[in-house]
């Protein structure tokens, strides 16, 4: 079993590059690509800030259909794999589409991009839920499971930051070969497509799930659905802090290419500086495992939180310079780093905990909400991006020579003081509402094996 261990341990991880490296393209850079490339107007602007929120709401609330559907499958792959790669294949194309011109403008191109951009959506639900869906079918140990999350949440973060940070010199050397700044983007999810095909390829094939573990379910109707969810608490509770965690993280995040071209003045030092928070952020989840070994996770999420408040803080009250922005953001990357994969491992044990109080495993549904936190964070974000790139004058300004003192305050703002206020409300959450700790996490199992609902012995 160790060599399957060992096995799961690097193919459940190395799927998320490619994962993620399409899904920050997506979700960080289209808002950029639309103002900054396309250079739509603001009457468009303000339309596609408002079908950027509208299908990513949508889509967000489908994500526990999603999970439904998941649950229910049966088939000789298993319930999890058929959707890794009917979505992984879907969300390419589309993810390419999203990026060609057709050269249409006013409605048909608003119509044309609301349609392209649910197909992606919805896709893209279908591979992130099944994939994440499998994580707790991999392993019964909390450890155990720690170990495979990090790996992976460190080999999206190797994703998501090779495209935050390879995303200006990459899509300039790809325009200035095919001739335009538009076909260096269309080039480059391309080639992101690809990648994340391959390492699909390398989960599908890889990853073995246990078998005879887990008793055989009956299907889960709608009516179940919302019974997974809104009766257990602690995966409620649970979802509630992460929520308000990913709309702040998102914010921020979102703003990264604004800052350094309205604020900053230079753009390309956003390469430089999401290389330095991409190497920051991987640091942290390495040496993660090393800390849950000494700490508990509620040690870990205030340790954590602490850096995040202060890396919001002098990010805020610092001058122009990248050596305290950069010092900023190590500390918030870092602490962000440590809760992505807290609440990862959060969500994972209420899987347990909803079978132990409703009698049923929903794997599929209760990791649903993840992708579904993550969208309707990301859902916000792109709102208040939207909203202030127009609001503080960034859609009529060239440099940030053309940015007025009150513009940047309002940007400023919205990138660090209101992600900051909802980082620490999803902390308070947490606090007061979360109880499943090691030694209840035991206890529930040993209740379950005794009740003939998990046969701990066959997954040893």
């Amino acid at each position: 079993m160790k060599s399957v261990s060992n096995r799961n341990h690097y193919t459940f991880g190395l799927g998320t590059i490619g994962r993620d490296m399409l899904y920050t393209l997506v979700s960080m850079n289209i808002m950029f690509y639309l103002t900054d490339i396309l250079q739509l107007s603001n009457s468009m602007l303000w339309w596609l800030t408002s079908i950027l929120l509208a299908a990513r709401i949508f889509d967000a609330i489908n994500d526990p259909f999603m999970g439904v559907i998941v649950d229910n499958t049966r088939s000789r792959f298993g319930k999890f794999k058929p959707w890794i790669a009917i979505g992984a294949v879907l969300s390419g194309i589309f993810t390419t589409l999203m990026f060609t011109d057709f050269g249409l403008r006013g409605a048909p191109f608003l119509i044309l991009f609301a349609l392209t951009y649910l197909m992606w959506d919805l896709s893209f639900t279908a591979n992130d839920i099944s994939y994440w869906s499998m994580l707790p079918s991999l392993s019964m140990d909390q450890k155990e499971r720690e170990k495979i999350g990090a790996f992976a949440r460190i080999c999206a973060n190797i994703g998501l930051f090779a495209v935050v940070a390879g995303i200006v010199p990459a899509t300039k050397f790809l325009g200035n070969l095919f001739g335009s700044m538009q076909m260096g983007y269309f080039s480059l999810a391309i080639m992101i497509t690809i990648v994340m095909w391959g390492g699909q390829c390398i989960t599908l094939f890889g990853v073995k799930e246990l078998k005879g573990v887990f008793r055989k379910e009956e299907q889960t109707s709608l009516k179940d659905m919302f019974s997974v969810i809104f009766k257990n608490d602690q995966l409620l509770f649970t979802a509630i802090a992460m929520a308000l965690f990913m709309i702040g993280y998102s914010t921020t995040t979102s703003f990264g290419l604004y800052f350094f071209k309205y604020a900053y003045g230079d753009v390309n030092m956003y390469s430089l500086f999401a290389l330095v928070l991409g190497v920051s952020q991987i640091v942290a989840l390495i040496v993660f495992p090393i800390f849950s070994k000494r700490f508990n996770r509620k040690t870990l999420y205030t340790a954590a939180t602490v850096l995040v408040v202060l890396g919001y803080v002098i990010f805020f009250i610092s001058p122009m310079n990248m050596l305290f922005i950069g010092t900023s953001g190590v500390l918030l990357f870092i602490g962000q780093a440590f809760i992505q994969l807290l609440m990862l491992m959060f969500l994972a044990d209420t899987i347990e905990y909803g079978q132990w109080k409703l009698g049923k495993r929903n794997d599929s549904i209760t990791l649903s909400l993840q992708p579904f936190i993550n969208k309707m964070g990301a859902a916000i974000a792109s709102g208040i991006v939207g909203a202030t790139v127009i609001i503080s004058g960034m859609s009529d300004a060239n440099s940030a020579a053309d940015m007025t003192p009150q513009g940047l305050l309002i940007m400023k703002t919205a990138m660090l003081i209101l992600p900051l206020l909802f980082i620490v409300a999803g902390y308070l959450v947490y606090r007061w509402k979360y109880k499943i700790d090691s030694k209840m996490y035991q206890q529930m199992l040993q209740q379950l094996e005794a009740r003939g609902d998990i046969k701990l012995d066959e997954g040893a």
